[in-house]
């Protein structure tokens, strides 16, 4: 394909962006440390569970599964452009003028209002079109458009599930900020998270999780201190 002065958005281009970080992992630590309900005999198995974190448990390993799977197919794809190139075609235009359009539907709204381009039109519909074929049988063959299938599943379960975060009722401090943990996370893969509201969430959240682990850590020393009496008292006993 030749240079061109112009070409459309190319829409293969997987846009959402990959997050990763110690805030992240630090949290799931404190949440999952949360969730759990223990071991054999560390006195917490008959703590009751919390519907919000239990969602969360399950919304954070859907969330992980596709984001596994998201940088497989952008590797796969990546080889896809440099091997085969994004379908498209390129027309000369009367004007003298080169563009390059990545689909159908941007070569019909360039060359359909003119009346004198019906030929050129078709020529690139069947360019286009080879090109297509090209790209879905590399796709195929390299196990890519069994990712991206896979991915956009796990993508919709995660989805799915956070959608269910606003008819779950936490029943405790970890449980809202499981709830926080999956809006943030999700909101800053797609959207600009440098401006209001998102800085004043994400700190709201810090101390929410700070607090969870200060909460947690109090209680497993109040744990081990009643351990320790009850050795004790059974010792002397």
């Amino acid at each position: 394909m030749g240079d061109s002065d112009n070409t459309t958005t190319l829409p293969y281009v997987t846009r959402r962006r990959l997050l990763a970080g110690t805030v992240v992992a630090s949290t799931a630590l404190v949440l999952e440390g949360s969730a759990c309900a223990g071991d054999a005999g560390t006195g917490r198995t008959n703590l009751p569970s919390d519907p919000a974190l239990e969602l969360w448990r399950e919304w954070e390993e859907a969330h992980k599964l596709t984001e596994r799977l998201c940088r497989g197919q952008q590797r796969l794809e990546a080889e896809l452009v440099e091997s085969v190139g994004f379908p498209c075609a390129t027309v000369r235009l009367t004007t003298g003028e080169e563009l390059t359009v990545h689909s159908v539907e941007a070569l019909k709204d360039v060359l359909g209002k003119d009346r004198n381009s019906a030929a050129l039109c078709k020529k690139a519909e069947a360019d286009f079109a080879l090109h297509q074929a090209r790209w879905a049988a590399a796709a195929e063959g390299t196990g890519y458009t069994a990712l991206l299938k896979a991915e956009r599943e796990a993508g919709e379960r995660a989805q799915e599930l956070l959608k269910m975060f606003s008819t779950t009722a936490a029943t405790s401090l970890a449980g809202v900020a499981g709830k926080l943990d999956a809006v943030l996370r999700e909101g800053e893969a797609w959207e600009e998270y440098s401006e209001f509201p998102w800085p004043q969430i994400r700190s709201a959240f810090r101390d929410l999780v700070r607090i969870v682990g200060r909460f947690d850590a109090d209680r497993e020393r109040r744990r081990r201190i009643r351990h320790d009496q009850t050795e004790t008292l059974h010792h002397s006993g």
